[in-house]
């Protein structure tokens, strides 16, 4: 690969853009050939996702996805951003345990508690092995540097509750996706944007965008016969990736000789990485409150997400997607018109647009309900 990159530097090529380009291309072919084989294997054993409470589909699927996804950012990532797994020593590591927990959470269904363990291994390994961690809060509730052990503790607690966070919106077409592909492009840009020394990060995101977008072909396929979940082996890559490079958009906002100056002097970072992921976390926020407000447990599966509500006045799969995706754009916009503001300020404005974009579909579906009971 060294002397690859050596022959493009010789010729004037600049080696940056051709691991791009050939990151989109081969993560998404690779996933593109893979999923046919993987759906065939499901059918042929019977690996299939049961409809269930929370399910909105009405058949069984298969949901083996996400192994077409590992696979793909595997090979992508470990060939065109290898810089990667030198910097962040238990990267590939915590992928593999993922793959595994996902798989055989995909296939037998495990306890809660065997995956809220697995969880927690890997995001220690991620955070302590490899030194990525929230260690300022630029000023939110008057907090800049943090404790190394506190920062520890809430980074690991950061990384379970979006790996579960983005594994609830996984529930119907295209969300999960679709989210995952938007919030990769922003990371990716704003990695761009921050020089040479997060290109790894850049390619990194690229990889996914390419993985996910050909898994979309697939998933919102209108013929059963090709269509596939990501299931949870996808969702919580997917959502340990995004936590990952949320963390270290974070991070990369913080001279580690200096914590308490922003090497950036953006002090909006944790707000506006909150902002690109506030979709899961105002899902599952917003899912647990209603939950402990009926006097029910936090992990009952219920029909209270918010792509539930939309089902509910009668969108199909895609235009629910689509609307939510469109919507938290917007959070993403205001952030960053905003992201020199008071930093506490910005975080209640994102979180009062979240939450209203939780509440939206039912005040809508009130207010059809109330029209239809006015004309009978």
């Amino acid at each position: 690969m060294k002397n690859f990159e050596l022959f493009l530097y010789e010729s004037g090529i600049s080696i940056f853009y051709v691991k791009v380009g050939l990151g989109f291309l081969f993560s998404f072919f690779i996933t593109y050939i893979s999923i046919p084989t993987i759906i065939k294997i499901s059918r042929r054993k019977n690996l299939m996702d049961e409809p269930g409470v929370r399910s909105s589909h009405l058949r069984k699927i298969p949901n083996l996805g996400g192994i077409a996804i590992f696979y793909s950012i595997g090979i992508c990532t470990s060939i065109l951003a290898y810089e990667l797994f030198d910097i962040y020593k238990f990267l590939f590591a915590s992928l593999i345990i993922l793959l595994y927990i996902g798989v055989m959470d995909d296939i037998v269904v495990m306890r809660a508690y065997k995956k809220l363990v697995a969880q927690i291994v890997v995001s220690a390994l991620i955070v302590i092995g490899s030194d990525i961690r929230i260690r300022n809060l630029f000023g939110i509730f008057a907090i800049y540097e943090i404790n190394y052990l506190i920062s520890i503790i809430i980074t690991i607690v950061t990384f379970i509750i979006l790996i579960n966070a983005f594994n609830l919106i996984d529930g119907i077409d295209g969300l999960a996706g679709g989210y995952a592909l938007i919030c990769s492009a922003l990371f990716g840009i704003s990695y761009y944007r921050l020089g040479e020394y997060n290109y790894p990060l850049v390619i990194l995101s690229v990889v996914i965008i390419g993985t996910v977008l050909a898994f979309l072909y697939y998933n919102l396929s209108n013929y059963r016969a090709t269509k596939i979940f990501m299931g949870d082996t996808g969702s919580m890559l997917l959502g340990f990736l995004l936590a990952f490079t949320s963390i270290c958009f974070i991070d990369i906002f913080i001279d580690k000789e200096s914590p308490n100056i922003p090497r950036y002097h953006l002090k909006s970072a944790p707000v506006i990485a909150m902002a690109i992921l506030i979709l899961p976390i105002v899902d599952t926020l917003n899912v647990i409150l209603v939950r402990l407000w009926n006097k029910k447990s936090p992990f009952l599966a219920d029909k209270n997400h918010i792509h539930h509500k939309l089902l509910k006045l009668n969108l199909t799969h895609r235009r629910s997607s689509f609307y939510i995706i469109v919507y938290y754009l917007f959070i993403v916009s205001v952030a960053y018109c905003l992201r020199h503001t008071n930093v506490n300020l910005l975080l209640v404005i994102v979180l009062l647009l979240g939450f209203l974009g939780a509440y939206l579909p039912d005040f809508i579906y009130r207010q059809k309900d109330n029209k239809l009971k006015n004309n009978n």
